[in-house]
């Protein structure tokens, strides 16, 4: 079942209201949208626990998202990013940045490429981890070298694994531009390990 966020955000890209556009998000009933006000729509599935497919190792679950046996995460969907690629210990994510995600200085807001950088380094972990295992970030490192805008064409990020063990795991990953490999940002990450509940 789709469901509609009550925020105007969405994956469908920024379009410009018209006349009949309604009010902004912020507006008070029946008072017009200020001139050149964008909207986005953001719809998402439910999301599904990995919890609830035990039995499955790491890469199963994360190729089950990747074809949509599984629904893709609703942050995603949120900031506009997917997962394109993955691989025992390699995970790539694609997104392509906008305006909704400018930050007061008119570039885009660190906290993207944080996100994308966080995607990419825990489905990388995920990937390598055996049925009825799991992982939660307990460290993320991120250096931006390279300011994003609202024209700057699709990022890439791609993640891989540095050390996967029973209780922790590490992976470091890049953003670059999708097309020319531009380097945006690249980010570390520190993992805990445990055993998904009920499993042991």
């Amino acid at each position: 079942m789709t469901q509609s966020a009550t925020q105007h955000r969405g994956t469908t890209g920024d379009t410009a209201s018209g006349p009949s556009s309604g009010t902004a998000p912020d507006a008070s009933p029946g008072a017009a949208a200020p001139a050149g006000t964008r909207t986005r729509t953001h719809t998402w599935q439910p999301p599904a626990s990995y919890a609830t497919a035990a039995g499955r190792t790491g890469l199963e679950l994360a190729r089950m998202s990747l074809d949509g046996s599984l629904p893709e995460a609703p942050v995603c969907g949120t900031l506009g990013f997917r997962l394109v690629a993955v691989e025992e210990g390699r995970a790539v994510f694609e997104g392509e940045p906008g305006e909704h995600l400018l930050n007061p200085m008119g570039t885009v807001h660190g906290g993207y490429l944080a996100t994308l950088l966080d995607s990419a380094l825990g489905t990388a972990v995920l990937s390598a981890l055996p049925a009825g295992r799991a992982y939660t970030t307990i460290q993320l490192g991120v250096n931006l070298v390279r300011p994003v805008l609202a024209t700057t064409p699709a990022l890439r990020c791609e993640g891989v694994t540095l050390h996967v063990g029973r209780t922790t795991a590490t992976a470091e990953a890049r953003v670059t531009g999708a097309a020319d490999g531009k380097l945006y940002a690249h980010g570390t990450t520190t993992c805990a390990v445990f055993a998904l509940p009920g499993t042991g």
